[in-house]
């Protein structure tokens, strides 16, 4: 998936998840529209119940985005790690033929120093 995709859908997510929470929180205390925002009596106005649930859904976004890294960094860590081990393994067991075969192509290796006028 191309960068503009990913980046176009997470906006789009942003967006519903914040009008959906907000929806929600404005059902959740009985505002209906701004006619009911009494500050004083401990009801939340629109604009601060849209607020909270635009902050609920960045710690979720945030959240999530630390969820993957970690778990598909933990994985490229442990793939790495191996494949780390692997190549460790194979150069301590074969290292003599390895430098014996680095010895004979260093030896036989064609030097073509032609210069071109």
């Amino acid at each position: 998936m191309s960068f503009f995709k990913s980046l176009l859908l997470a906006i789009i997510a942003t967006i519903l998840l914040t009008y959906f929470l907000g929806a929600s929180f404005l059902e959740f205390f009985g505002i209906d529209g701004i006619t009911d925002a009494n500050i004083k009596d401990g009801v939340l106005a629109p604009i601060q119940a849209i607020s909270v649930s635009a902050l609920i859904t960045l710690v979720l976004m945030i959240v999530g985005v630390a969820v993957v890294l970690s778990v598909f960094g933990s994985i490229f860590l442990v793939m790495m790690l191996v494949f780390g081990v692997v190549v460790m393994a194979m150069i301590g067991a074969f290292w003599p033929i390895l430098l014996v075969g680095f010895v004979i192509w260093l030896m036989v290796r064609d030097n073509n120093n032609e210069v071109y006028s």
